[in-house]
């Protein structure tokens, strides 16, 4: 079953929660790939979480900064931390070969899911207050 937006993960941030709903959907498009066996897009979802999940963490830490967010330093590490798990995950897939199990697959599922909706969940929605205070388009970059 696929990860599915709800407003209860809103930040009450345009720019963040866009972010987060595009990380949900390559989250999904990655689940699929596992269960569709294609080696290929999953490597290529993979990638991409990789990429843009760096690309997100620079822009939410740069509108966290300039609407006055006192954790900065502490979103920061835990996107350092969050980076590493998914460098392992990269190597982890590479090193899967052409076939895996339904067990393989549903842990990676499972690692993923967890990843995303526990960063937005325990670190992410500590700054909607902050960010309540500035234009839902609040976006200084």
């Amino acid at each position: 079953m696929a990860l599915v937006w709800r407003e209860q993960l809103s930040v009450g941030n345009e720019v963040i929660d866009s972010d987060h709903r595009y990380l949900i959907d390559i989250v999904n498009r990655i689940e699929e790939s596992l269960g569709n066996k294609n080696r290929k897009e999953l490597i290529a979802g993979v990638d991409s979480l990789g990429n843009y999940s760096q690309q997100h963490f620079v822009r939410e830490e740069k509108i966290a900064l300039a609407a006055g967010y006192k954790q900065v330093p502490n979103l920061s590490e835990s996107h350092a931390a969050l980076l590493v798990k998914l460098e392992q995950v990269k190597r982890d897939v590479e090193a899967m070969g052409q076939e895996w199990s339904a067990e393989t697959a549903k842990a990676l599922t499972s690692l993923l899911r967890d990843w995303l909706i526990d960063h937005v969940i325990k670190e992410d929605l500590l700054m909607k207050p902050t960010l309540q205070k500035h234009s839902p388009l609040f976006d200084p970059r």
